[in-house]
This record gives C-alpha cells, sequence and structure tokens, in this order.
C-alpha cells in the first residue's frame, strides 16, 4: 500500500525541517536531494535512498517511473501543492524527491595514493560555494573535499543544488579543526605518501604555477572574508597566489578554488604526455 501525503502532517513537516533545519538534518542524519541530476547521481554512485517523494498530480516521465520501479526506497504519495512546496524552485514543481542519508564524516572515505588531491575549505560561510567548490573539486579530478572549522553545512539544499551532482560522486567530509586533518596527513605520509600542504594567500611567495602539483597535495582555500586561520598557516609547507592584473583585491574563494584546481590538472596532464 502506498502512503499517500495530501496535507501539512507531521511527514510534511519532517521534510520542511531538512530544508531549512540544520541541526534536524544532522539529527537525523538525512538530507532532502532536489533534481534529477542530483538523485541520478545519488543512486548511480550507491547512497542510501531512504524515500522517494513523487507528484501525485503529474504524468511522470520515464525517468521517474524507473527510478520508482529499481530504487530500493519508501515510495510516497504527495499533493502537488506539497511538492511546490518542497521543490526549491517557484515556477515548476518536481516529479521527484529523495530523502538521502548522510555517509559517515571519516577521512578514511578519501582514497589515499600516489596522484591524491585533497582540496580543504576553511570555515566557508556560503552553502553556495561549498557546492561549487565540490563542482569544480570534482571535475579537475580531485580525490575529496574537507570542510573545517564552524562552517556552512555541505548538506544546505544551496550547497546540493550547487555542486549539481557532484557531492554524490566526490567523498566531502567535515571536520571540526585542522588537528584532525593534520593528523590524516601524518598517517597518508606514515604509508609513503610524501603529501604536500599548500595553501592559498594573496601574499604567498609562488605563483600557482611555480607549485609542483604533481605531487599528492593538500590545497587549503580560505574562509571567503579572513583567509586560511592561523592554524592552518602555520600548518602549510608553501603558501601560494593567484596572479591577478585587473583592479579586483581578491577572488571569490570558490573561484580561486578553481583556478588553482585547473592550474592543477593542466599540470598532472603535461606530466602524463612526457
Amino acid at each position: 500500500m502506498v502512503l499517500r501525503v495530501t496535507g501539512r502532517n507531521a511527514r510534511f513537516q519532517q521534510w520542511e525541517a531538512l530544508l531549512g533545519n540544520r541541526s534536524k538534518r544532522r539529527r537525523r542524519g538525512e538530507f532532502l536531494v532536489q533534481g534529477v541530476r542530483s538523485i541520478t547521481m545519488a543512486v548511480e554512485h550507491g547512497w542510501q535512498v531512504r524515500e522517494l517523494l513523487y507528484d501525485t498530480g503529474a504524468q511522470l516521465s520515464g525517468w521517474a517511473r524507473g527510478a520508482l520501479a529499481t530504487v530500493r526506497a519508501e515510495k510516497i504519495a504527495v499533493a502537488r501543492e506539497l511538492m511546490h512546496e518542497l521543490g526549491g524552485k517557484a515556477s515548476t514543481v518536481p516529479e521527484l524527491l529523495a530523502v538521502v542519508a548522510m555517509p559517515e564524516d571519516d577521512l578514511r572515505r578519501i582514497p589515499v595514493g600516489s596522484t591524491m588531491l585533497t582540496v580543504v575549505f576553511d570555515r566557508p560561510t556560503s552553502p553556495g560555494n561549498i557546492g561549487t567548490l565540490v563542482r569544480s573539486a570534482d571535475a579537475f579530478g580531485a580525490s575529496g573535499v574537507i570542510v573545517t572549522g564552524h562552517a556552512a553545512d555541505v548538506y544546505d539544499p544551496k550547497a546540493v543544488r550547487a555542486s549539481t551532482g557532484s557531492l554524490f560522486a566526490l567523498p566531502v567530509v567535515r571536520v571540526p579543526s585542522p588537528q584532525a586533518v593534520l593528523s590524516w596527513v601524518a598517517d597518508v605520509r606514515a604509508t609513503g605518501v610524501g603529501m604536500g600542504i599548500m595553501g592559498t594567500d594573496e601574499h604567498g611567495s609562488l605563483d600557482i604555477a611555480e607549485y609542483d602539483f604533481t605531487q599528492p597535495t593538500l590545497t587549503l582555500i580560505g574562509n571567503e572574508t579572513t583567509g586560511l586561520s592561523s592554524g592552518w598557516h602555520e600548518a602549510c609547507d608553501q603558501l601560494v597566489r593567484i596572479p591577478m592584473s585587473g583592479s579586483a583585491s581578491s577572488l571569490n574563494a570558490a573561484t580561486a578554488a578553481a583556478v588553482v584546481l585547473y592550474e592543477s590538472a593542466r599540470q598532472r596532464a603535461a606530466a602524463t604526455r612526457r
């Protein structure tokens, strides 16, 4: 028997809380996923889908019917006006929404090896910037993203949407402080992987093109306003800068990360052609 939700009952209020309440997302260990690509990527990469919500007033597409037939999750028929409220877009009503379980925040999820490139985003305040950085990290071949300190939520709907599905393809781990990451780096180095720690800073001593990204690297991106914390500054083996010739004094943090990640991908691709 299919469960139907036609009013703003307790079940609907739980879904609504997953969109707007970080504490409840964390307590329940789940979040609401919107969008065809994001839901598809979550399924393809083996994330645990707990519930699939579908619009009772729509003629569902082949994609939606296929998901309902093949994904192992509770299927719930939801009134169209409620799907609209949960969908995140004023102009459209989603066919499907998914409630997905959060993975553990375990640094061991990030693969270790001689080509690893891991990005640390230190205390980001914008969930959109987190999602954008994760998307760039995925596009340019990073092995994982670590979000440190008092930061916006990786599972905020704005972050999930901005990642356009890359959140589900790449390990993204939340860590309270640099110390836990540095302990992990020490463990990685103990395996024989010579990981360097590189931070971005406008006063860095090297241009990014001068840094050797062909080595295993932990790349640090600082807070949008204050940059890297003092703890991360002290941990860096090298500080690099992005050369700029215009009147802008700085780049958006996610944009700076994309520039650094592109340079890393460029160097690594060039090294394989030699």
